[in-house]
Formats: structure tokens, C-alpha cells, sequence
């Protein structure tokens, strides 16, 4: 059953939600984006697609089932998803109450979405549960720092995010260990706040 505290929290969000993303943003984390998702094959999860900002980074012609726990913000995306010149399948979801069957899809994709989600460790299990055996996590995140100041700066701002928006303060890279994960690479892009984790799950 999905959350609908976060439900009701993003689709309030998602009338303004590329205005505060903001457009420099976007530009500058484009490369970056560009680069993790030219791995995109097989059989792909995308989550939480949010307005589809993100579509303007895929490769064309790729098949992706897109999931958001938000359905207002998927019907701000259609537009996009529409102009993909490839397959984009949508579907009101809530990441930990996946309906999809263990071991389906050959690869997982995140952009800045695990500073949003609840429960962020049974997320990225229930991720790995639906993920095939060898298959890879590619996640474009922002979270907290190791390094004073930011530490303390980000754990300051996070009691505010959170109400609206995400946390900006989260172990994901630990967090993905948590989940079952092993990790192959980590890049930082800016300090040590915004990066690219790449992981896969281990055959049995």
C-alpha cells in the first residue's frame, strides 16, 4: 500500500516542481546524467520519474517502465514521456510496495530519489528483490557530507527539505550497502554531496 503522506506531499509539489528544480541545475548535472544513463539495456526500472525531467538525458529507442509514487506528477511528465522517441510504460507506484515479480529487470535507474524516500534501506531492498541476479543500480544522488562544515550545514537544512521536499543529509552510499548491494563505483561530482553510485546484485 503506498505511503500517502508522501503521495499527498509530491503531488502538492508537482505543479511547481521544475521551477524549483531549477534549470541551471539541470543543465549543469546533464552531462553527468547523459554519461550514467548511455548504460541503459535490457529490461529497465526508472524510479520515480517525477515530471520527466530526466527524459531529456536517456538514450533514444531504450524500453523503460517508469514508476512514481505520485500521480500528479506523472501526469506533468506526459508531455515528455510522449516525446521519447523510444518506449517509457508509467505506472503510480509506491517503491516499497512494488507489485513486480523477484528477479524482472536487467537494470535500475535513480535520480535524486533516495533523499526522498521514507524508508530509504527497504526501499533499495525492495529494488534489489525485483532486480536480476548480476544486474546493475545506477543512482544519480545528492546526500550528506563527511566533511565540516557541509556535514552540519546539510543535517541543519534537512529540518526544513523534509517537510516540502527531500532530505539532504542521507547515507545512501552506506544505505546501499545495507540493502544487499555491492558496490563497483562511486564518482563524486561536487564535494562529496552529489555523485554517481554504480552497484549490481550478486549472482547466486
Amino acid at each position: 500500500m503506498a505511503d500517502a503522506d508522501t503521495r499527498a506531499k509530491w503531488d502538492r509539489i508537482a505543479p511547481h516542481f521544475d521551477f524549483m528544480a531549477g534549470r541551471g541545475a539541470e543543465a549543469r548535472w546533464k552531462p553527468f546524467k547523459q554519461q550514467l544513463f548511455s548504460h541503459m539495456e535490457g529490461r529497465i526500472l526508472f524510479l520515480a520519474l517525477g515530471t520527466g525531467l530526466d527524459i531529456a538525458t536517456f538514450p533514444p529507442g531504450r524500453d523503460i517502465t517508469a514508476i512514481d509514487i505520485s500521480p500528479r506528477m506523472l501526469e506533468q511528465a506526459r508531455p515528455r514521456i510522449e516525446a521519447y522517441p523510444g518506449t517509457i510504460r508509467t505506472e503510480c507506484i509506491d517503491v516499497h510496495a512494488m507489485p513486480f515479480a523477484p528477479d524482472h529487470f536487467d537494470q535500475i535507474y535513480t535520480s535524486c530519489t533516495f533523499c526522498s524516500v521514507p524508508r530509504p534501506v527497504e526501499g533499495l531492498r525492495a529494488l534489489h528483490r525485483v532486480l536480476k541476479p548480476g544486474g546493475g543500480l545506477f543512482m544519480f544522488e545528492h546526500t550528506g557530507s563527511r566533511y565540516y562544515p557541509f556535514r552540519y550545514m546539510l543535517n541543519a537544512m534537512t529540518l526544513l527539505t523534509e517537510r516540502a521536499g527531500p532530505a539532504m543529509n542521507r547515507r545512501t552510499v552506506d544505505n546501499v550497502r545495507a540493502a544487499g548491494f555491492k558496490i563497483l563505483e562511486v564518482n563524486n561530482i561536487f564535494l562529496d554531496v552529489v555523485k554517481t553510485v554504480t552497484a549490481f546484485k550478486a549472482p547466486v
